[in-house]
This record gives C-alpha cells, sequence and structure tokens, in this order.
C-alpha cells in the first residue's frame, strides 16, 4: 500500500459509498473501507475522526463557499438578495454532483445515526451564512432569521432536485424554494 497518496481522501470516499451501499453502514468497518481504497487504516484516521466523517467530505468547504458568493454580491443588497443569490450561485458549483450527493443522501437517510451530523452540518453552514450577513450589516436578529431560512431552503431543493429530473437545475429548485417559502410567509 502506498506511504502517501494526494487524492486519499476522495479514494476513502468512494470506498466508504460502495461498501455503505453493500453491506450497510453499521456493518462496514474502517479497515474494510481503508483496503477497499488500497490505503491504511492509519491513513483513514488522518483524513477522518470516524466512519460517519467520511460521508461529510465535500460538507467541509460548502459554508465557506456559500460565504464567498455571498461577499460577491453588491454590497446594497438586502438581506434576503444577498441570501438567495448566495444560494443559486453556489448550487451553480454543485450541478455536477448530482449522482454522488443522491448516493451519500440515502445512506444518509436510511441510518439514524448520521442524523445527527448532518443537523450538525446545517448548522455549520447557518453559521456560515449569519456571520456573512453580519458583516454586510445586517442585524444580528435579521442575520439568524436568514440563515435559518437559507439552509431551510436548502435543504427543501435538494430534496426536490434529487426527487425530480435528472436534467433540472439545482438552481431552479433553490429558486423554486425561496419563492414558495416567501409566499408562505406573506400569507
Amino acid at each position: 500500500m502506498p506511504r502517501w497518496s494526494p487524492d486519499a481522501a476522495l479514494r476513502l470516499e468512494r470506498a466508504a459509498i460502495v461498501l455503505f451501499e453493500q453491506q450497510g453502514f453499521a456493518a462496514t468497518t474502517v479497515p474494510q473501507i481503508a483496503a477497499a481504497a488500497d490505503l491504511t487504516t492509519r491513513t483513514f484516521f488522518r483524513h477522518f475522526a470516524d466512519k460517519r466523517d467520511v460521508l461529510f467530505l465535500r460538507d467541509r468547504e460548502f459554508p465557506q463557499a456559500v460565504s464567498d458568493f455571498m461577499s460577491s454580491v453588491p454590497p446594497d443588497a438586502t438581506g434576503a438578495t444577498t441570501v438567495r443569490a448566495g444560494l443559486v450561485a453556489a448550487s451553480r458549483g454543485i450541478q455536477d454532483w448530482r449522482a454522488s450527493i443522491a448516493r451519500r443522501r440515502l445512506i444518509v437517510r436510511s441510518e439514524p445515526a448520521l442524523h445527527e451530523r448532518e443537523l450538525l452540518q446545517s448548522h455549520h453552514l447557518a453559521l456560515a451564512i449569519e456571520e456573512s450577513l453580519k458583516q454586510r450589516g445586517t442585524t444580528p436578529r435579521w442575520s439568524r432569521t436568514l440563515a435559518a431560512l437559507a439552509v431551510t431552503c436548502f435543504d427543501l431543493a435538494m430534496d426536490r432536485w434529487l426527487a425530480g429530473p435528472t436534467d433540472r437545475p439545482l438552481e431552479e429548485c433553490v429558486t423554486s424554494v425561496w419563492d414558495d417559502m416567501r409566499e408562505c410567509i406573506s400569507e
């Protein structure tokens, strides 16, 4: 087995997803994942704290990416406009990952032990959005509210996207859910 591999985290993620699909999350061990990726268990633990972490590899950068997209919105935009534009821009960046996101989501949703981790990732995303809004001058109260709405919007949009036709853009789902939320609140 190689001592160092620049793509080790991605190889471990791919191997884990295949094993989780074949034998289930609970029945899969870290040594099995490492062996399937042709890496050592030690290498696994250099990249991940536990086997749950391997399913959230790509989520590590997402809060920062959304913050970066939000910072590119003109400074005179309202908080809601900023959040919507940030989510739409971020959704364009993950359009090509639909198949792997769908596979990962099925595993996460089928395993109660992973629900907590998914909620934690949503919490980190909300904190990043909230902080970005505060830096733009949005009040703390509105920043927190908009961040919670943004996370809910993104999660619902992801559900619509994965349940819909494969050629439907995630961006369209984000816009549709945002509009639905705005309409519901206006009633």
